[in-house]
């Protein structure tokens, strides 16, 4: 097995690649900005011979955001055209097949200061103690606020108080638009 060499190249000579799958919404890019600025730059960037990114466009876009004019990269300069597609899906892919144990996660966030808490990305409700009053169920009023065939738009969402088995429930629901997700 050959060492890997890091090299720190400058952003503006890196190409981004253009088929790239993986999308990188603001929220993750915040967070990996703050992580980059508390732990350092961790994880080198994956480029081709030709300085194109195989793995490392999320973390690239952070330093951007950072201000930061260069990045650690290691060239895998051997590969065929065929392996540096295999090893972008893959850098992505095989992180997503593990799973957690939450049990684990839950106590090892339970040791963590609130600002180390905000970098890992977890929800803060995991931690949250129960109670009595998380197990509280409202007594149901005698008159419902809402009532079969009551429209609400929230934004661009839609929600119906109706029947999904029923057309002319859904075709009011949808006002002539596809949905991109539906949940009955």
């Amino acid at each position: 097995m050959k060492t890997m060499q890091i090299t720190n190249i400058k952003i503006k000579e890196l190409k981004e690649y253009d088929k790239n799958a993986r999308t990188h919404p603001k929220k993750q890019i915040d967070l990996l900005a703050k992580n980059i600025e508390r732990f350092g730059f961790t994880v080198p960037v994956l480029i081709d011979k030709n300085n194109e990114i195989i793995a490392g466009h999320g973390r690239i876009m952070a330093m951007k955001q950072l201000g930061k004019d260069e990045v650690p990269c290691v060239k895998m300069e051997n590969l065929s055209d065929e392996e540096v597609k295999a090893l972008r899906l893959a850098d992505n892919q095989l992180g997503l097949m593990s799973d957690w144990d939450m049990n684990l996660v839950i106590e090892e966030l339970k040791g963590l200061s609130p600002e180390m808490l905000d970098l890992t990305g977890f929800d803060k409700d995991l931690i949250i103690e129960a109670d009595e009053k998380d197990d509280e169920v409202p007594e149901t009023p005698e008159e419902p606020q809402s009532k079969l065939g009551d429209l609400y738009e929230l934004g661009e969402h839609r929600v119906l108080c109706g029947d999904s088995t029923k057309i002319d429930d859904v075709e009011r629901l949808m006002d002539g638009k596809k949905a991109d997700m539906v949940f009955t």
